[in-house]
Order: C-alpha cells, then sequence, then structure tokens
C-alpha cells in the first residue's frame, strides 16, 4: 500500500496571533511529504512509526463519534501487516509533521470524509479544521487543527478568525532577488510548552494588548501585502513584526537565533519572525536579497520558500 503523499505546511503568518482570533496565512510547503506504506520486515526507524501510529488509533477510539468515524477494523488490519508512516517532515520544527499523519489517516479511514475535490464551503472547511484539531490534540494537548487541513488540502488557507477561514490563491513565484526562506536552528521545539508560556503571558494585560495593538496589526498587513503582491509594504510590516516578537517572544526564541534576529533588524539585510510556536525548529526569514543573505548566514543551514 502507498496513501497519496501529504505535504509539510509553513505557518507564514498567525503563529500565536491566531489563538487569538488575529488573522493567519498558511501553505503547503512541498520540499517535505510523508505517506502511509507497509513493511513485511521494519527498521527501527519503521518499527517507532508503527508503535506510535497504534497508540495514536487508540486515542482516536476516544473521540466522539458524532464528530467524525473511522474504520477501525481496516486500521488495525493494516497495523498488523506492518503500517507505518513514512515521512520526511522533521519532527518538532514547526513544519506540520502530525499534522500530515492526521490527515493521512483521515483521508484513508474515515467515513463520510470532506473530500478536496468537492465544493469547499466555509462550513465544510470549518468542520474539517475542527475534526483535524481534536485528532491532533494528540499531539500537542490542543491543536487549531490547521497544519493537518493545510496538509489535506495542499493549498493556501487564510484564517480570518477562528470560525472564518477560506482556501485562497497566491501570487506567483518570481525569478527576483527577495525570499521567503527557512533558518534551521539545529534543535528541537516542543510546541504544547511553547504554547503553555503564551496562554501564561496572555494573563498580563500589557501583553494582551501588545497582541492585539501591535502584534495582530503587523501580522494582518503583512498577509494583505503578501497576498496583492506588495514587497516593499510587506518587508516593512514583517521588519515591525519581527520586533515586536524579538521583544516579546524571547522564550520562543533560543539565544543562538536572538543574535542573528537582532543584526537582520539593524542591518535591513533580513528580518526573522517565528515559524509556528518556536523554541526550536524553523525559523522564517524574508530578505529582498536571497543571495547576500545566504553569504551573510552562510553558517546556517536555510531552505527557500518562495521568491519575489
Amino acid at each position: 500500500m502507498r496513501s497519496p503523499l501529504f505535504y509539510a505546511k509553513i505557518l507564514l503568518f498567525g503563529e500565536y496571533g491566531i489563538i487569538k482570533d488575529s488573522k493567519g496565512l498558511a501553505i503547503p510547503y512541498n520540499s517535505f511529504k510523508g505517506s502511509l506504506l507497509k513493511s513485511d520486515v521494519m527498521d527501527d526507524v519503521q518499527k517507532e512509526s508503527h508503535t506510535h501510529l497504534s497508540v495514536f488509533v487508540n486515542f482516536l477510539k476516544t473521540i466522539d463519534s458524532q464528530l467524525v468515524q473511522f474504520r477501525f477494523d481496516e486500521i488495525e488490519k493494516d497495523l498488523q501487516e506492518g503500517m507505518y508512516f513514512d515521512s520526511s517532515i522533521p519532527r518538532g520544527y514547526g513544519v506540520g509533521s502530525s499534522g500530515a499523519i492526521v490527515a493521512a489517516i483521515y483521508d484513508k479511514y474515515a467515513e463520510d470524509k470532506i473530500t478536496v475535490l468537492e465544493n469547499l464551503t466555509r462550513d465544510k472547511l470549518l468542520k474539517l479544521k475542527t475534526i483535524f484539531g481534536t485528532m491532533e490534540s494528540y499531539f500537542h494537548g490542543t491543536s487549531s487543527g490547521l497544519d493537518p487541513l493545510n496538509s489535506y488540502l495542499s493549498i493556501p488557507i487564510l484564517i480570518n478568525s477562528k470560525t472564518d477561514l477560506e482556501a485562497t490563491g497566491i501570487p506567483s513565484q518570481k525569478e527576483g532577488k527577495g525570499a521567503v526562506f527557512l533558518i534551521d536552528s539545529e534543535q528541537v521545539g516542543e510546541t504544547a510548552p511553547m504554547v503553555e508560556i503564551f496562554m501564561e503571558k496572555m494573563k498580563n494585560e500589557g501583553f494582551r494588548n501588545m497582541i492585539k495593538e501591535e502584534f495582530a496589526k503587523y501580522t494582518d498587513a503583512s498577509i494583505h501585502d503578501f497576498l496583492k503582491g506588495d514587497v516593499n509594504s510587506l518587508l516593512q510590516n514583517v521588519k515591525q513584526l519581527s520586533k515586536v516578537a524579538l521583544s516579546n517572544f524571547k522564550p520562543m526564541i533560543p539565544q543562538k537565533m536572538q543574535g542573528i534576529w537582532q543584526k537582520g533588524l539593524e542591518t535591513d539585510d533580513y528580518y526573522m519572525k517565528l515559524c509556528g510556536s518556536g523554541g526550536g525548529g524553523y525559523f522564517l526569514g524574508f530578505t529582498e536579497n536571497y543571495e547576500k543573505t545566504q553569504k551573510i548566514l552562510k553558517n546556517f543551514k536555510l531552505e527557500l520558500v518562495y521568491r519575489f
């Protein structure tokens, strides 16, 4: 068996803000992918994946059948025949490794599934997001459901609020000098503790005001600029977003990344932001001259996401 491929995702904008109803924009990232496979003889990595899948399936049995039903007899049979999730998506890197697993299981085993081919109304998108959020809570404690939704549909998703999301188009990539890229922090991040820190900070009125008046404002403006293809305005808004994040999200930014983050702001060569919950994994960079930035950040591993 080989299930369809499910891709990684990148939350370009909206990290943490979407928890509190600001906008978000998530795009598929096809450089990393995964699919369900079977093997008679599994190596250690495949065995580990197989074990994780078995425990995950036990969790799925606890989900309210009013929300979603699975063909558990089929899943159990496939598990007995050596099913595992074959994935190149790095775990703990903020690019949706658990989201791809959720999407693959839903796609193969859900009863009455909502398919990519039908007319995806807002109600259907919202239902999928709710199902996926419930399924993915196994991995993170809580989940917006956005990562699996993006992986399942493999199209950009614009989040207007928790209850208003839509499939969207993004401008075609150009052969320009500018780029959006990933920077590898070379350490794994854990989503749940980072979200816990954020929720604790949200008890502070000053922090809440900052999220509403600065973080959400620059996030929404950046999304508007990105979708319109207004690069100059986009970079200015991302710069402000980068400043706000460095000042207010220090626990989510590893020490080794804080120096290059600050350097980008000082030189205007590039601007950095969180990619997902932070704490490790990948961070996002925006630059109007990718080749120059590659030389400046030659000690870091960069991955190209989008050209403009």
